[in-house]
């Protein structure tokens, strides 16, 4: 059998997902997810309903699509990022600023799409926690590189990355950039330095053991 044969159906699928997703991510912008229907959708692509439904089985389906597209575009360069020549301290600070610029473009300017990541989050979606583990990778992979070529103390590289990631959080997650906005101070780069000082002198993993008691 023709390779060519093979591969042209699944090629046309592809690109169609990805009109459908295309064009409902600008009428997400527009009117909002809420308010866009399967029927705008399929209007905007001058095809039917049901021809939709050949690709989503449902709306939410689109709105997952939609979400992942916009955060597989962030974990995109965070990777980039990761892949880098720079020193480790370089390439965790550009991830970090470069994930708050990004997340502030796609969801706390366009306030739509920030209802529907606030959606994504009350609702529990299975792609944030997906998203969230791919960031913690990202900053896990650079400091990992950084304790092995003596930047950063030996530790575990994978906690150290959890607590960098709960550190600046607020500047990466879309619901506390907007509640923190009247609140400028420490920035986001104040707060990689000071990750970077810790770092610099090492990670202990006090455990639950050693909380104090209530």
């Amino acid at each position: 059998m023709s390779l060519v044969g093979v591969s042209a159906p699944n090629a046309r699928e592809t690109e169609q997902r990805e009109k459908i997703i295309a064009t409902a991510e600008r009428l997400f912008r527009e009117i909002g997810f809420q308010k866009t229907t399967v029927a705008d959708i399929a209007r905007e692509l001058r095809m039917s309903p049901a021809n939709v439904y050949r690709f989503f089985g449902a709306k939410s389906e689109i709105n997952a699509a939609v979400a992942r597209q916009l955060m597989s575009e962030v974990e995109q360069a965070a990777q980039g990022i990761v892949r880098g020549s720079e020193s480790a301290e370089e390439r965790l600070r550009a991830l970090i600023l470069s994930n708050e610029a990004m997340n502030a473009e796609r969801y706390v300017v366009d306030r739509k799409l920030h209802d529907m990541v606030e959606a994504a989050i009350d609702e529990n979606w299975p792609i944030i926690s997906d998203h969230i583990d791919r960031i913690d990778a990202a900053i896990e992979d650079i400091i990992r590189s950084g304790m092995e070529r003596g930047e950063f103390a030996k530790g575990d590289a994978q906690l150290a990355a959890r607590l960098v990631h709960a550190a600046c959080i607020r500047y990466c997650h879309p619901r506390l950039m907007v509640e923190c906005a009247d609140r400028p101070v420490p920035t986001s780069a104040q707060m990689v330095e000071f990750c970077i000082a810790a770092l610099r002198e090492g990670v202990r993993d006090l455990g639950p053991s050693t909380a104090p008691p209530l």
